[in-house]
């Protein structure tokens, strides 16, 4: 409307100086206005004005980034397996104009918006004091409820049993390395694969070995904090100069089992 009113004001300011120049030449076509309005509205139209980056990528206004983020990766990667250019480009554009919208908002320090701005694009421009270290990211309801379903479970297992030579801990441990890998694809940026001469992914073999080496450094290095701090309440025990509870010190698996499935829980659900 705002285009359509200024290439009005436009046409009647050409009028009026052609009444005023040439009196008996002027006269008022019909189709004028409607010409000079549909030239004005052309010339400062933008292709991409009309897109829907909601529509496009499939998700509500409603999500929050990181799931925005999930689902472009999941079909950015579909497009390129299935060699479909257009549906690629037109993904990558619809994503790039929520990006931008999340940069916008991270300037003007709006935290929400039409859905909440992402905490990876907020402080986009500040980098992890650990690079390696575990990062922030929220799994969805659903994911969040495997997670502790799993840690309940071995729970359950290491409390009915009590002494079970430690594998209660290690399935445990090898459901969230799984768990961990899995959730650590999702958030891998899309990549274009480079085949070799024999049609196999150049780089997929090292992508993956990158995955599974950090899921098993996230999930032995929370066995391993909880089982320094087991060790680390002992030894604080014995320097205050008590005595060390039996029910402590005989429950040692039970402790760090627990402890650990707590802690996979955590991390498995808030942090990759």
């Amino acid at each position: 409307l705002v285009l359509v009113f200024r290439a009005l004001n436009v046409c009647a300011k050409q009028q009026v100086l052609e009444l005023i120049r040439f009196p008996r030449r002027f006269s008022f076509p019909k189709n004028r206005i409607v010409i000079c309005a549909a030239s004005s509205a052309a010339g400062s139209s933008n292709p991409d004005s009309d897109l829907n980056p909601y529509e496009v990528l499939g998700v509500s206004p409603v999500e929050g980034f990181e799931k925005v983020k999930q689902v472009y990766t999941r079909k950015r990667k579909e497009a390129d397996k299935r060699g479909d250019e257009a549906t690629a480009a037109l993904l990558e554009k619809a994503y790039d104009k929520l990006m931008m919208a999340q940069l916008m908002n991270r300037k003007k320090g709006v935290t929400y918006g039409s859905f909440k701005v992402s905490k990876d694009v907020k402080y986009a421009d500040k980098q992890p004091i650990v690079s390696w270290g575990p990062r922030f990211s929220k799994s969805t309801v659903q994911d969040t409820r495997i997670n502790m379903a799993i840690s309940a479970v071995f729970t359950a297992w290491i409390v009915i049993k009590r002494n079970a030579e430690y594998k209660p801990l290690q399935f445990l441990a090898f459901a969230f390395v799984y768990r961990i890998f899995e959730k650590l694809k999702a958030f891998e940026p899309p990549v274009s694969p480079t085949f070799t001469e024999e049609g196999e992914d150049d780089g997929r073999g090292l992508r993956m070995g990158k995955r599974l080496l950090r899921s098993l450094a996230l999930v032995f290095g929370c066995i391993a904090l909880s089982s320094l701090a087991y060790t680390g309440i002992l030894n604080l025990i014995e320097y205050i100069g008590s005595y060390i509870p039996a029910v402590l010190y005989n429950n040692q698996e039970l402790i760090v089992t627990t402890a650990s499935a707590v802690s996979l829980y955590v991390m498995a659900s808030y942090y990759r």
